[in-house]
């Protein structure tokens, strides 16, 4: 047991807390296969039996981080009337702030094909804004809701997931402020030209 033991709450929404930090982190490293209930339990402080208590097993500890990451993210980049430029940069911002958030959505998408009903939810509810934002003619209509909003929501992690080749042929660092700062403006620009009305 580390020494975070000594640290730990007595009230159990702290002690979830804690073992949904953790957790996170450990998935974020080695995904859902090869996590492990141990070492979670050992980042969190906390006896590794409380996890099955709180959580249940390891596929639903991380269903719940897979929630609690969506609902972050949900939080953190709002779609408000369908904005989807503003939405773009929110998101840019978000996960390169939150590199975890971007790797667990990645375990997730590799390890688990099923959506949790959170994940389901928060989707349902973007397409219905850009749907509407699309018939009152602030994004445009050619396109179908969901395709137009998965063309975006790829474009905001264009650069993030480019292939390693592809960041090491930059002339500049690939992860520097500056090539971070350019691609943003640049992707700014590609998500304007896909996504407003054509006049």
């Amino acid at each position: 047991m580390s020494d975070r033991s000594t640290r730990r709450p007595r009230d159990a929404a702290a002690t979830k807390a804690l073992l949904l930090r953790a957790a996170t982190e450990e998935f974020a490293e080695y995904g859902l296969a090869g996590a492990r209930i141990d070492r979670i339990a050992d980042r969190a402080g906390v006896n590794k039996r409380l996890i099955y208590v709180y959580f249940g097993d390891k596929d639903a500890l991380f269903d719940a981080v897979v929630d609690d990451q969506a609902q972050a993210v949900v939080k953190a980049v709002p779609l408000e009337d369908g904005d989807l430029t503003q939405f773009a940069a929110s998101r840019f911002d978000y996960v390169l702030a939150n590199p975890e958030a971007r790797r667990i959505a990645i375990w997730r998408a590799f390890e688990r094909v099923e959506p949790t009903d959170a994940e389901l939810a928060s989707y349902r509810e973007r397409l219905d804004v850009v749907a509407a934002a699309q018939r009152d003619g602030r994004l445009r209509a050619d396109i179908p809701a969901p395709d137009l909003f998965a063309i975006v929501l790829r474009m905001t992690e264009s650069w993030l997931s480019a292939p390693p080749g592809l960041r090491a042929a930059v002339e500049d660092e690939a992860s520097s402020s500056q090539r971070l700062s350019e691609h943003r403006a640049a992707l700014l620009a590609a998500v304007r030209s896909v996504v407003e009305p054509h006049r």
